[in-house]
């Protein structure tokens, strides 16, 4: 994923909201990324959602309108000009958004693992702030920071490998 440079902050970050949001327009998807390390008990902090919708045309059109209803913009590098979210458009491996309660990024793929079709057969139904979601598993979070090779990523992957250990019993 890209830096955030050169993009207003959100003025909070609510990942309740925006799950909720998300669950409200039945946008099928799974949780990856920091917030899935948290959720499956990784000390690493995020201000951001990672998700990997399922790419059929009826659910990119309700995960735009999601977006939409959360005043989110496109932005893909710093300089580029953002724009509102447009279901035709959301072909790039990673789509990341911006919004006044957070960012949010939209993974078609994630490299080593595939995309939602993949996730989903390992990931757990998980609730988080009152709404159900999808959660990946914890060998597919770290397979996917691997793969990333980006220092912020390798730099967890410590905390992630004792995690599994721990969780493992071994």
């Amino acid at each position: 994923m890209n830096d955030t440079a050169g993009l207003a902050p959100a003025k909070f970050f609510e990942p309740g909201r925006i799950l909720k949001t998300l669950d409200e327009h039945r946008v099928r998807y799974v949780l990856v990324g920091g917030i899935a390390a948290t959720l499956r008990g990784s000390p690493s902090m995020t201000y951001d959602i990672d998700v990997a919708p399922e790419l059929s045309s009826d659910n990119l059109e309700r995960l735009t309108a999601a977006l939409e209803e959360l005043g989110a913009v496109r932005y893909t590098e710093p300089d580029e000009d953002v724009a509102p979210p447009r279901v035709d458009e959301m072909t790039a491996r990673v789509e990341q958004f911006a919004c006044p309660i957070g960012y949010i990024d939209v993974l078609r793929e994630l490299r080593a693992i595939g995309g939602y079709d993949r996730l989903i057969g390992h990931a757990d139904l998980i609730e988080v702030a009152g709404t159900s979601v999808y959660v990946a598993a914890l060998d597919d979070i770290i397979a996917s920071k691997e793969a990333a090779n980006r220092p912020k990523d390798l730099s967890q992957l410590p905390a992630l490998y004792a995690l599994r250990d721990e969780l493992q019993g071994t």
